[in-house]
């Protein structure tokens, strides 16, 4: 079981950091109260697991702030039935958030030791839903398309065509878009006549690599 401090940690994140920006969705709000935060961070920093800020992990990478990956749940507007793709999984912390809003999330991380330890760690901590694959997470996984929803944890230059490719009619694409220190999360929705755009929060994100991010 948590320990308690955790336990009290992981509620003033939710009621501070979440309810406070508007994040108002009860299922979102208890996945974020369930999946132990402190579990996918680096052993030097669990003890600012529920900080209000993005945290490093190997390789240059992040493991996002708590109310970017809440609003990005928010935005990509979850069904119990869904599949997600969830683009440059790191630790695997949104792939478990995502894994208590649908039913099936699939994980594709760039480098092979943050895939690997992903995969284990969500194996380890019961997310039987979620698997990790390795590539290039701006070009999506083609083999399991379409996909209901696509989050993207790194920024893009501008929105990469295969992931669009790769929804479903109706699904739904949440990324930060835009150059250098400052994005803009985009949703993207796929329709029967072509695509609708609308942009949200202001963000900042590391960059999305690979063929189709535009880094």
């Amino acid at each position: 079981m948590p320990s308690r401090d955790i336990v009290s940690n992981s509620e003033e994140m939710v009621g501070d950091q979440l309810v406070r920006r508007g994040v108002a969705d009860p299922r979102i709000l208890d996945a974020m109260r369930e999946v132990p935060r402190e579990a996918f961070v680096n052993p030097a920093d669990r003890g600012r697991a529920y900080s209000d800020c993005a945290l490093a992990l190997a390789h240059g990478q992040t493991i996002s702030q708590p109310y970017m990956v809440a609003r990005a749940a928010e935005l990509a507007a979850l069904k119990p039935t869904d599949v997600a793709l969830d683009v440059g999984c790191g630790s695997g912390y949104q792939a478990a958030v995502l894994s208590r809003l649908c039913a099936r999330v699939i994980g594709i991380e760039l480098v092979p030791e943050l895939a690997l330890d992903a995969q284990r760690r969500l194996n380890e901590l019961g997310f039987g839903n979620v698997s990790v694959q390795l590539g290039d997470g701006s070009l999506g996984l083609p083999e399991f398309a379409p996909y209901d929803a696509i989050l993207v944890a790194a920024a893009a230059r501008s929105i990469p065509a295969p992931l669009v490719d790769q929804l479903r009619v109706g699904g739904r694409l949440v990324i930060p878009v835009g150059p250098g220190k400052l994005q803009v999360l985009t949703v993207v929705t796929k329709t029967d006549h072509g695509i609708e755009t609308a942009e949200y929060d202001t963000c900042v994100y590391v960059p999305l690599l690979g063929a189709a991010g535009g880094n």
